[in-house]
């Protein structure tokens, strides 16, 4: 790994301002039409006060989070994620994580052939004004340090 990691380590937070658009985009990106994620007038009649935000966003978003951290190399390898409280316009949703278990995987292990990456876990929750939007656990793949390679010169006498 290119960074040490630790079980116990704190993620720094992310706070995502939780719009209107960011809900309707992610109900259409997501192929998720149900009008209660972009009617409002219709997810009143339904008893919500206003249009929510889809499970498939909040997954997505919980998704960055890590890779935002881990950086462009991280591969997600499981999301398992529960809702609760729903995300409204005017929200601001804040992801928090802490590392709860690392695991090398050696080249010919459980990884695809030719991996070398640690497997880290991370318990992700969010919140917003509400309370508990969601909470879950994260396995994301990130590459393992390469020792770094030892350069010989060779002279015209062959000699190192």
């Amino acid at each position: 790994m290119t960074e040490a990691h630790r079980v116990g380590d704190e993620l720094p937070p992310l706070e995502i301002p939780v719009t209107r658009t960011l809900i309707v985009a992610g109900a259409i990106a997501s192929r998720d039409y149900q009008d209660v994620h972009h009617d409002a007038e219709l997810a009143r009649e339904k008893g919500s006060p206003d249009i929510f935000m889809n499970i498939l966003t909040t997954n997505g978003l919980v998704g960055r989070y890590i890779t935002d951290h881990f950086g462009s190399a991280a591969v997600l390898r499981k999301v398992a994620i529960r809702l609760g409280a729903p995300n409204y316009p005017g929200d601001v949703l804040r992801l928090t994580g802490r590392i709860v278990a690392l695991e090398d995987v050696a080249l010919g292990d459980v990884a695809p052939e030719g991996e070398n990456r640690a497997l880290i876990e991370v318990a992700v929750t969010g919140d917003n004004r509400i309370g508990r939007h969601v909470t879950g656990k994260v396995t994301v793949a990130i590459p393992r340090a390469i020792p770094e390679t030892v350069t010989v010169a060779i002279t015209e006498g062959g000699g190192a």
